[in-house]
């Protein structure tokens, strides 16, 4: 009765305890205490994704393609834009912070994680910087991951250049009517702009100079996506408008763009345009393509639609060979998604997500979902990049 009389006043977890536990036993319980470790990460591999939460989410989570598991996850931001280094060592994080969350003092910081272990290792302060997240081309990396540069909308459009050697700001340069960056070797970095054109800034020092290619896209009429796709080894950027036409820019001191191509008349079928209620095969979505650059296959997300129709989810994956300048595949989807990208190794794996943060890995050579990941996060995805 004592023993009844004492457990009407426990929860059931201690209540279970003491009726378990002899009196003898219990004189030889020891409680041991509470050790804290910390694990550590392999180095990044070509086999991970790194998937942007949602919105207001913690950061951005590490997935291992072939396991499906996610193996752990960068403090970014609700504004932040994130880089790789190229050699592995550490996660870049452009970011806007402030001291009391959504209001205080405000931060505009670069901030350095150990890719090991995931410790923020430094911040670099800078000036100002446009507050946005869900695009590459924000905030990207020299190949030699010895720069970075920042897109700045701060009071308007310019580039902070930084030192990641030095972990220091360099300075700001002024960059009228362009966004999306492009890394240009040994030059500096180039940038598509509103009239039309490429601009390349030269950076000579404490000096730059900028020029400009002769326009090759109407902004306002055919927009090319901003998450556009860059490969190192090759130097160019692959550029893909709101009506489905592909372009190759051949990154230099001087880019030159090529004639493009229509990813429907790829498929065999008539080119999109822009007539109102005219109702064709259009790229939608976030982050709307992803190229495997090893082998120079361009992922696409389509959607039936009409033009303006740019943010609709997709129906089906088209698969562009840009040799050949032919669609090769095409996967029908269960389910519509909005971001796109391909593990850069030999399996070609490709994870898609979608608005409701659900993500999905998908064979690349047949269409099959090897693994469903619900909450994965809803937000752009990031693949290491070959050297």
């Amino acid at each position: 009765m004592l023993v009844r009389g004492k457990l009407a006043g426990m929860g059931y977890g201690a209540a279970l305890a003491v009726a378990l536990v002899s009196p003898a036993s219990a004189e030889s319980v020891v409680p041991e205490a509470e050790e804290a470790t910390v694990n550590t990460l392999a180095p990044p591999t070509s086999a991970w994704f790194y998937v942007r939460g949602g919105w207001g989410s913690a950061g951005s989570s590490i997935f291992d393609a072939g396991t499906g598991k996610m193996v752990g996850m960068i403090a970014t931001s609700r504004d932040s834009d994130m880089a790789i280094d190229p050699a592995g060592k550490a996660y870049y994080v452009a970011e806007t912070i402030w001291s009391k969350g959504n209001r205080g003092t405000r931060q505009d910081i670069v901030s350095i994680y150990d890719s090991k272990t995931l410790k923020l290792v430094s911040e670099i302060p800078t000036p100002g910087r446009l507050v946005i997240g869900g695009l590459k081309t924000n905030f990207v990396l020299t190949d030699d991951g010895k720069t970075a540069y920042d897109y700045n909308f701060d009071p308007a459009s310019s580039v902070n250049v930084i030192d990641l050697v030095k972990r220091k700001f360099v300075r700001s340069i002024e960059l009228p009517g362009c966004a999306s960056l492009i890394p240009n070797p040994g030059v500096g970095f180039s940038a598509l702009c509103a009239d039309g054109t490429m601009a390349t800034v030269a950076i000579k020092g404490a000096a730059q100079d900028i020029t400009r290619t002769e326009p090759f896209f109407d902004a306002a009429a055919d927009p090319i996506w901003s998450n556009f796709a860059y490969d190192r080894k090759k130097k160019q950027a692959v550029l893909l408008s709101y009506t489905g036409l592909v372009r190759i820019a051949t990154i230099g001191a001087k880019p030159t763009v090529s004639e493009p191509f229509s990813i429907q008349q790829a498929a065999g079928l008539r080119t999109a345009d822009t007539k109102p209620l005219d109702i064709a095969w259009y790229p939608g979505g976030g982050q709307v393509m992803a190229l495997h650059r090893p082998s120079g296959m361009l992922w696409v997300l389509m959607h039936k639609g009409e033009y303006w129709s740019h943010k609709e989810g997709a129906e089906e994956i088209w698969g562009i060979d840009l040799a050949a300048k032919k669609v090769v595949k095409r996967f029908p989807l269960e389910e519509k998604v909005s971001n796109i990208e391909i593990t850069q190794d030999d399996a070609a794996t490709i994870m898609v997500n979608s608005y409701k943060n659900d993500a999905w890995i998908i064979d690349s050579k047949t269409g099959d979902i090897k693994h469903t990941i619900k909450d994965a996060g809803g937000g752009h995805i990031t693949v290491m990049e070959p050297m």
